[in-house]
């Protein structure tokens, strides 16, 4: 067992040095950008096209749509290039979300709460049952998704820290749950809505009164939840923490004494929480609450969610300022400010590189190529043949390599729904398990793709530790994880099949 294990980690290794070996990140971006610029003008000069059907809601039913190759270095494209250049960067996914955030978290940070908080987490849990709680709170995290990448992440390499362990590690088994186990939640979250109403939608196409539930997943999910956390930490442990070694800067357990103004301070942040939480639950329990949606009552789909951001900053900005004032590490409304300007300096390097990101993803998605090379996938599965289990795994697979181009789930999903559904449908395969399939391939390979729009964030993490990482770093520290859930969740889904066990609440595997 150590014999290959140690193969692999050298195996790793090697990917490491290739792909450390291109140039910047930022710079890759750019390189990457200019190759698009090139490739879009060649696909459109050839007539490339690609035709998929969409959903009509004002006339209740699908009608087919070209789609062609769009050339940025055609009239549109030069002045979507010029006129977008700061759009691109200021409405990047983690752009804003990570500002925000950090607003709440500079504060927590610098008052000296988290390092309070996780020092007695440190003195008090079990070092057994670390990457375990890391890797399933991150699952669970991917109920609000913000939450997860900008805030969990960071946090849980914190943890490692704590108790002696690298930090890194923390970072790659928290964006594992986070990312990488995208299908997996014990919870309904939003895009099992989203999923819902898409694959729905594609299925009417056959069948105008089939319905699909948010809880079409649902058991499935919650199994896999337990199942990535088994996996997770086992990737964790024995192979991600040896390939990195020992972390000079970690800190003893045994250094974690807290000072009586400490817990004073930690017992008033706490009592801060709770009264934040019950204001909060007081918004959106009642029925007619006013972060409830005000046409269906609904809280998936809700101004709580849409203003998930914004909850999540202040869940830590409450805390921290009450922890600063009772323990006198904030003294004036100028130090508070001064905490949050010293913490975004910290992501300056985060800026610079999204930035060159951003228009990488922007220039590729105008150009069509994403879902000209993801419709293309879906009709080459189509001509395969298979039938039954051997379909559904080649779905899986098919979608995990498109989504190392094009990474927007539901995005991608809503124009490969009404290509896979029907499909399927006439082969006797649920929705349902359709979509599955389609979602544990979505999932496993976010870990290694840069073009997930999180991906230049846990770059930026991981150089916080390591100054030298690359994107080869990351990639060759994710790809254990990719390989063993995207093996994990199809011999799970084998199982499963052949068990014919419900995917949810009165949901078959068959049509």
């Amino acid at each position: 067992m150590k014999t290959n294990s140690s193969f692999f980690i050298k195996w790793l290794d090697k990917v490491e040095r290739f792909g450390n070996k291109l140039p910047n990140a930022a710079t890759l971006f750019i390189i990457l950008s200019f190759i698009i610029i090139l490739v879009s003008h060649i696909l459109y000069l050839q007539g490339t096209y690609i035709s998929f059907y969409s959903f009509d809601s004002t006339t209740n039913s699908f009608t087919e749509n070209n789609i062609y190759a769009v050339s940025l270095l055609s009239r549109n494209g030069i002045d979507f290039m010029v006129s977008s250049f700061v759009s691109n960067f200021v409405t990047f996914i983690p752009m804003g979300i990570v500002f925000v955030i950090m607003i709440g978290v500079a504060v927590a940070d610098k008052s000296g709460l988290l390092e309070t908080l996780l020092k007695k987490i440190a003195k008090s849990a079990h070092p057994k049952i670390l990457t375990p709680l890391v890797i399933f709170l991150a699952t669970i995290s991917s109920v609000a998704s913000a939450f997860g990448f900008a805030v969990w992440i960071p946090l849980s390499a914190l943890l490692f820290i704590s108790f002696g362990r690298h930090p890194i590690a923390g970072l790659t088994a928290s964006f594992a749950g986070v990312a990488g186990a995208w299908a997996a939640n014990v919870l309904i979250a939003p895009n099992d809505v989203v999923f819902a109403g898409l694959t729905q939608q594609a299925a009417h196409i056959l069948d105008n009164s089939y319905y699909v539930l948010p809880t079409g997943n649902w058991f499935f999910m919650s199994v896999s939840t337990i199942l990535i956390t088994i996996l997770g930490t086992w990737v964790t442990e024995k192979i991600v923490e040896p390939k990195l070694g020992k972390y000079e800067n970690s800190q003893k357990k045994e250094n974690v004494e807290i000072s009586n103004l400490e817990k004073k301070g930690l017992k008033y942040a706490g009592i801060s929480f709770l009264i934040y939480v019950c204001i909060v639950l007081a918004l959106i329990l009642p029925e007619n609450g006013p972060l409830r949606n005000a046409t269906t009552g609904g809280i998936l789909v809700s101004p709580f969610m849409n203003g998930i951001v914004f909850f999540s900053m202040a869940m830590f900005l409450i805390p921290g300022l009450v922890y600063g004032i009772i323990t006198k590490s904030i003294r004036s409304d100028h130090q508070v400010i001064k905490m949050i300007e010293e913490s975004i300096k910290g992501i300056v390097d985060f800026l610079v590189l999204i930035f060159f990101a951003s228009q990488f993803v922007a220039h590729f998605n105008f150009s069509n190529m994403g879902i000209i090379i993801s419709i293309n996938g879906a009709n080459i599965l189509e001509n395969l043949g298979f039938v039954g289990l051997p379909l559904v795994i080649s779905i899986i697979i098919v979608v995990s390599i498109i989504d190392l181009v094009f990474s927007v789930d539901t995005a991608k999903w809503a124009m490969m729904a009404p290509v896979f559904v029907p499909m399927l449908m006439m082969l006797g395969i649920s929705p349902e398990l359709t979509q599955l399939a389609y979602r544990i391939g979505d999932s496993t390979t976010n870990l290694i793709s840069p073009l997930m729009p999180f991906f230049p964030m846990m770059l930026a993490f991981v150089q916080r530790y390591n100054k030298n990482a690359g994107i080869g770093t990351v990639i060759s520290l994710m790809l254990p994880y990719t390989l063993t859930f995207l093996l994990g969740w199809i011999l799970l889904l084998v199982v499963w099949f052949l068990l014919g066990i419900p995917l949810g609440p009165s949901v078959s595997l068959f049509y």
